[in-house]
């Protein structure tokens, strides 16, 4: 029998609209009383960075590039016409022009409410960032089996 209460989302992007969607789902379930588990993976792990402007965060020379390109949410590019890094100022301002919550809205949501953060280890070891680069809500380092039970008895996403 599965639990029709949880909601769990593997978060892979690090694009500013995906963060937006995965975020803007994890609140509005988390608000109606879901069990919601975010699993950041990959670009994904940039949403959870302690640095959120571009810094050269990790162990070693690439990944310590990945950390400049990357960036963190601040920085976040949208997935497509990102206009040169302009649409992500563009949906901010339309955001607040319209009431709806920005992405870091949603980030300091999800934290009041709850949700649970999750780094995949696997991802943190290729890109040599260590849980200290994270932000302190991350409950815990998971590969992806333990995440996988975590996640068992609901609905699973990947964006």
């Amino acid at each position: 029998m599965t639990n029709s209460k949880k909601l769990s989302i593997i978060s892979f992007s690090g694009d500013f609209d995906k963060l937006t969607a995965v975020f803007t789902l994890a609140t509005g379930a988390g608000a109606v009383g879901y069990e919601v588990n975010l699993f950041f993976t990959f670009w994904g792990l940039d949403a959870i960075k302690i640095k959120q402007g571009r810094s050269a965060v990790g162990k070693g020379f690439l990944p310590k590039v990945f950390g400049v390109f990357m960036g963190g949410l601040k920085s976040a590019p949208v997935s497509r016409l990102n206009f040169g890094g302009l649409s992500p100022s563009i949906f901010r301002h339309l955001m607040r022009k319209n009431n709806v919550a920005t992405l870091e809205e949603l980030v300091d949501a999800a934290k009041v409410l709850g949700i649970n953060f999750y780094a995949c280890e696997m991802a943190m070891q290729i890109l040599g960032i260590g849980k200290s680069d994270l932000i302190p809500e991350v409950k815990d380092v998971l590969g992806v089996a333990t995440f996988l039970k975590l996640a068992d008895g609901g609905q699973t996403l990947f964006i």
